[in-house]
């Protein structure tokens, strides 16, 4: 039954009667609103001052907010069902001190050979539940009175349900067994419960119910096992990475078996634990909650007034930097609709993610959510990809010889990329005046802390200069040495098969043709995946290492 109150003036009454009325006036409120519903017409309204009169027989006073509120009949019919339940829960009633005959749901289920679900779908038609003590345990319970009531204003509905008896033992055996020859063929439980729920003319329901129940009473002879048992956070986490992998439904539902529902349940449930996760924080703006905000904020982005310059490319860049400034330069009003964007898409997602139900979130909802965040991603990339050479030029102007100027490049990504976060556009500020600041002060906090941490190690004040000391070597040495060095690896690389020469080779530029390559683009070219291209590496470089210990070449692998 639905737990929640439709009135917060009854709601309120049963506040107060539960708190300050005496026992025995509380037993005498609980029989008048019994006598009650029977008298609401579910099609009209009634007004609180009249309900409270005819449950406490006294009249709240005029002129208040809860008696001048008006109750639909439907609503304070389930409102009455609650306050009887709620009541007569607070007085603790032995069922044998009721006065009359008092059945458990067990037993009303058995009278009119139905099953326990459909006592509960008459308790949602008007069948009034309290609750008692049995043998020292409170459960809900019926007066035959009340029994009596519901079956006469319902004697269509309790003689239809009464038409569809309960299984029979041969019936419920022959269920049993048939389901158990299905499962150990690897049907899934949902499927077994359609499939012999056609076979027998039950309710799918039925089926299910009658196989639960008999693994609940026989565990040692149970059909499924498991099926009562939750799965564990590792199982979740399994069966949703499976899913995004691409396992069809249906598979799940066999692997694990799960109805449906459950299997998309979990996933659900994993989607909104990543969800509530997300990076959401954004800078708030006044236009984002007016009229045509998706309209004003989500629009093309503005085509520059005339040609942007193409920046003049530093010299001794690699490619991969080289390619930066091939990207034209953002427009002022470019950098403020993809910024003014970039916070509209987080504030829109954060809001909805405040109407998500962790308990029992909704799909389209998440599916909402993800979709806004791609977009979210994605405009961040533009805007950092539109400034990455700012962090190169400036990493330029402020590297030292004993420095590595990539690392430099990788600090001022980071800083670049938490400044798109904090950056307000709002301000008329432009971002690169921005991103500037925040990169040179990270600089500014980083670098010496790295200059600290290296003297702490060095041994002696020699060492000191030779970190800053010009090496000049002999150009004949050097190219002899190179050579020897490029005919050990040689010699070691055919210990390796040709596929895991292909991948050292490409890995590490020992072609001299192109650069180094990733592990996609060796993927790709080979037609397998990263991670494959990732195990064949290590296991190409362990025996490199072997080689080089058993032919004794100092080789840093």
């Amino acid at each position: 039954m639905h737990r929640h109150y439709q009135s917060d003036a009854i709601r309120r009454l049963r506040d107060q009667q539960v708190r300050y009325a005496p026992r025995a006036k509380r037993l005498q409120q609980v029989e008048a609103a019994e006598q009650l519903i029977a008298d609401v017409v579910s099609d009209k309204t009634y007004t609180y001052e009249f309900v409270c009169f005819r449950i406490t027989g006294y009249r709240p006073e005029s002129d208040t907010d809860d008696a001048l509120s008006k109750i639909a009949g439907e609503d304070l019919l389930h409102d009455l069902r609650l306050l009887v339940e709620d009541l007569s829960d607070s007085i603790d009633l032995d069922a044998e001190s009721a006065g009359e005959q008092v059945l458990t749901v067990e037993q009303l289920a058995r009278q009119f050979n139905v099953s326990t679900k459909t006592i509960s779908r008459w308790r949602e038609l008007g069948l009034v539940s309290r609750r008692f003590v049995f043998d020292g345990r409170k459960r809900v319970g019926f007066l035959r009175s009340s029994v009596d009531r519901f079956v006469k204003n319902n004697s269509k509905r309790v003689s239809r349900g009464a038409r569809f008896s309960q299984l029979t033992d041969e019936q419920r055996n022959d269920i049993i067994s048939s389901a158990r020859h299905l499962a150990s063929g690897g049907v899934c439980q949902s499927e077994i419960s359609r499939r012999l729920a056609e076979r027998s003319g039950r309710s799918i329901e039925t089926i299910r119910s009658t196989i639960r129940q008999f693994d609940k009473e026989h565990p040692q002879l149970a059909i499924f096992p498991d099926a009562k048992a939750p799965l564990t956070a590792a199982q979740k986490q399994r069966l949703f990475q499976q899913h995004r992998r691409g396992m069809p439904i249906e598979k799940l539902m066999k692997q694990y078996g799960r109805t449906k529902t459950t299997i998309y349940r979990v996933i659900n449930e994993i989607r909104a634990a990543e969800v509530i996760e997300l990076p959401l924080d954004f800078i708030p703006n006044p236009r984002f909650g007016r009229k045509g905000a998706d309209k004003a904020c989500l629009g093309p982005m503005p085509e520059a007034a005339k040609a942007t310059r193409k920046a003049k490319m530093p010299s001794g860049l690699p490619p991969y930097l080289a390619s930066l400034y091939e990207m034209p330069l953002l427009t002022r009003e470019q950098e403020g609709h993809l910024f003014r964007k970039y916070n509209y898409l987080k504030y829109k997602a954060a809001k909805l993610r405040d109407t998500l139900d962790p308990a029992n979130p909704k799909a389209s909802t998440l599916d909402e959510i993800e979709a806004i965040y791609d977009q979210i991603v994605s405009t961040k990339s533009e805007i950092a990809r539109a400034n990455l050479r700012l962090v190169v030029s400036i990493a330029k102007r402020h590297v030292t010889p004993d420095q590595n100027f990539f690392e430099l490049v990788s600090d001022g990504n980071m800083s670049l990329l938490r400044a798109v976060e904090k950056f307000d556009f709002a301000r008329g500020n432009k971002f690169s005046t921005y991103a500037t600041w925040a990169i040179m002060k990270n600089f500014a906090r980083t670098i010496p802390g790295e200059f600290k941490h290296r003297d702490r190690f060095r041994t002696s004040h020699d060492e000191l200069f030779a970190a800053t000391e010009e090496q000049r070597g002999n150009p004949m040495l050097e190219e002899s040495a190179q050579s020897h060095r490029e005919q050990q690896i040689e010699k070691i690389l055919r210990r390796l098969d040709e596929r895991e020469q292909k991948i050292i080779i490409g890995r590490f530029g020992l072609d001299h043709s192109q650069e180094p390559q990733t592990l996609k683009e060796v993927g790709a070219e080979l037609g397998v995946t990263k991670e494959r291209i990732r195990q064949i590496e290590m296991r190409a470089l362990t025996k490199l290492r072997q080689a080089a210990k058993e032919e004794k070449i100092a080789l840093d692998l």
